[in-house]
Protein backbone atom coordinates (compact mmCIF):
# COMPACT_ATOMS: atom_id res chain seq x y z
CA UNK A 1 0.00 0.00 0.00
CA UNK A 2 1.48 3.26 -1.04
CA UNK A 3 0.81 6.05 1.41
CA UNK A 4 -0.74 8.95 -0.76
CA UNK A 5 1.84 11.79 -1.53
CA UNK A 6 4.59 10.36 0.21
CA UNK A 7 6.13 7.42 -1.85
CA UNK A 8 6.18 5.21 1.23
CA UNK A 9 5.15 1.88 0.72
CA UNK A 10 4.22 -0.29 3.56
CA UNK A 11 3.53 -4.14 3.10
CA UNK A 12 -0.17 -5.33 3.94
CA UNK A 13 -0.18 -8.58 5.12
CA UNK A 14 -3.06 -10.70 3.86
CA UNK A 15 -3.41 -13.06 7.15
CA UNK A 16 -5.41 -12.09 9.77
CA UNK A 17 -3.29 -11.33 12.80
CA UNK A 18 -4.54 -13.05 15.75
CA UNK A 19 -5.37 -10.42 18.84
CA UNK A 20 -2.98 -11.21 21.90
CA UNK A 21 -4.12 -13.23 24.79
CA UNK A 22 -3.06 -12.86 27.83
CA UNK A 23 -3.31 -16.21 29.73
CA UNK A 24 -3.98 -15.73 33.64
CA UNK A 25 -2.04 -16.93 36.07
CA UNK A 26 -3.04 -17.30 39.97
CA UNK A 27 -2.40 -13.70 40.37
CA UNK A 28 -3.45 -12.43 37.44
CA UNK A 29 -6.20 -14.78 36.26
CA UNK A 30 -7.53 -14.35 32.76
CA UNK A 31 -11.29 -13.74 33.93
CA UNK A 32 -12.40 -13.24 37.43
CA UNK A 33 -15.48 -12.88 40.10
CA UNK A 34 -15.92 -12.46 43.34
CA UNK A 35 -13.34 -9.11 43.23
CA UNK A 36 -13.40 -6.14 45.04
CA UNK A 37 -12.10 -2.78 44.31
CA UNK A 38 -11.14 -0.58 47.43
CA UNK A 39 -10.20 2.83 47.50
CA UNK A 40 -8.18 4.22 50.69
CA UNK A 41 -7.91 7.85 51.12
CA UNK A 42 -4.84 9.38 53.04
CA UNK A 43 -4.52 12.55 54.18
CA UNK A 44 -0.83 14.03 54.05
CA UNK A 45 -0.98 17.59 55.11
CA UNK A 46 -2.36 21.06 54.45
CA UNK A 47 -2.83 21.62 50.59
CA UNK A 48 -1.10 24.91 51.32
CA UNK A 49 2.00 24.18 52.71
CA UNK A 50 3.38 20.70 51.85
CA UNK A 51 6.26 21.59 54.34
CA UNK A 52 3.77 20.29 57.35
CA UNK A 53 2.73 16.66 57.17
CA UNK A 54 3.37 13.62 55.46
CA UNK A 55 6.36 13.91 53.05
CA UNK A 56 6.43 12.14 49.44
CA UNK A 57 9.58 9.89 50.69
CA UNK A 58 7.18 9.09 54.02
CA UNK A 59 4.78 7.87 52.03
CA UNK A 60 6.78 6.06 49.67
CA UNK A 61 8.21 4.38 52.76
CA UNK A 62 4.50 2.98 54.20
CA UNK A 63 3.48 2.11 50.68
CA UNK A 64 6.94 0.00 50.77
CA UNK A 65 6.47 -1.28 54.66
CA UNK A 66 2.87 -1.59 54.82
CA UNK A 67 0.93 -1.80 51.78
CA UNK A 68 2.83 -3.10 48.79
CA UNK A 69 4.20 -6.77 51.27
CA UNK A 70 -0.13 -6.88 51.94
CA UNK A 71 -0.97 -6.80 48.03
CA UNK A 72 2.18 -6.99 46.00
CA UNK A 73 0.04 -8.58 42.81
CA UNK A 74 -0.32 -4.58 42.02
CA UNK A 75 -2.04 -1.46 43.12
CA UNK A 76 -2.48 2.17 42.43
CA UNK A 77 -1.65 5.71 43.85
CA UNK A 78 -3.48 9.12 43.09
CA UNK A 79 -2.46 12.52 44.24
CA UNK A 80 -5.76 13.94 45.30
CA UNK A 81 -6.98 16.82 46.60
CA UNK A 82 -9.33 16.31 49.54
CA UNK A 83 -11.64 18.52 52.19
CA UNK A 84 -11.85 17.02 55.75
CA UNK A 85 -14.62 18.81 58.74
CA UNK A 86 -12.75 17.25 61.81
CA UNK A 87 -15.31 15.81 64.47
CA UNK A 88 -16.87 18.83 66.58
CA UNK A 89 -14.97 21.34 64.43
CA UNK A 90 -16.78 24.06 61.91
CA UNK A 91 -13.36 24.49 60.06
CA UNK A 92 -12.90 22.51 56.92
CA UNK A 93 -9.54 21.82 56.53
CA UNK A 94 -7.82 21.42 52.79
CA UNK A 95 -5.67 18.27 52.52
CA UNK A 96 -3.08 16.86 49.82
CA UNK A 97 -3.95 13.61 49.90
CA UNK A 98 -3.26 10.10 47.98
CA UNK A 99 -5.71 7.57 47.10
CA UNK A 100 -4.71 3.72 47.05
CA UNK A 101 -6.53 1.26 44.87
CA UNK A 102 -6.57 -2.16 44.76
CA UNK A 103 -8.15 -4.56 43.22
CA UNK A 104 -8.17 -8.39 44.91
CA UNK A 105 -10.37 -11.91 45.59
CA UNK A 106 -13.31 -11.03 48.15
CA UNK A 107 -11.68 -13.20 50.76
CA UNK A 108 -11.26 -12.53 54.50
CA UNK A 109 -7.79 -12.43 54.88
CA UNK A 110 -8.15 -9.66 52.13
CA UNK A 111 -10.59 -7.82 54.06
CA UNK A 112 -7.94 -7.98 57.16
CA UNK A 113 -5.32 -6.55 55.29
CA UNK A 114 -7.29 -3.74 54.33
CA UNK A 115 -8.05 -2.91 57.77
CA UNK A 116 -4.29 -3.49 58.51
CA UNK A 117 -3.40 -0.64 56.28
CA UNK A 118 -5.87 1.74 57.72
CA UNK A 119 -4.97 0.76 61.06
CA UNK A 120 -1.10 1.67 60.26
CA UNK A 121 -2.01 4.79 58.93
CA UNK A 122 -3.38 6.23 61.68
CA UNK A 123 -0.97 5.01 64.11
CA UNK A 124 1.91 6.26 62.23
CA UNK A 125 0.09 9.82 61.28
CA UNK A 126 -2.94 9.97 64.32
CA UNK A 127 -5.68 10.39 61.88
CA UNK A 128 -9.07 9.80 62.67
CA UNK A 129 -9.55 8.28 59.85
CA UNK A 130 -8.48 6.42 56.48
CA UNK A 131 -11.63 6.40 54.55
CA UNK A 132 -12.61 3.17 52.46
CA UNK A 133 -14.58 3.05 49.89
CA UNK A 134 -15.26 -1.14 48.44
CA UNK A 135 -17.01 -2.38 45.53
CA UNK A 136 -17.68 -5.67 43.87
CA UNK A 137 -15.33 -5.81 40.97
CA UNK A 138 -15.74 -7.11 37.71
CA UNK A 139 -12.04 -7.68 36.92
CA UNK A 140 -10.49 -9.04 33.66
CA UNK A 141 -6.10 -9.16 33.33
Amino acid sequence: MLLAGTGVCFAQSTTTTAAAVLHGDHAHPAKTQGWLDTRLYFGLGPADDASKGVSEAAWRAFLDKEVTPRFPSGLSVLDVYGQWQSRGKEETQRIRSKMLVIDYPATAENAARIESIRVAWKKLTGDQSVLRVTTPADVSF
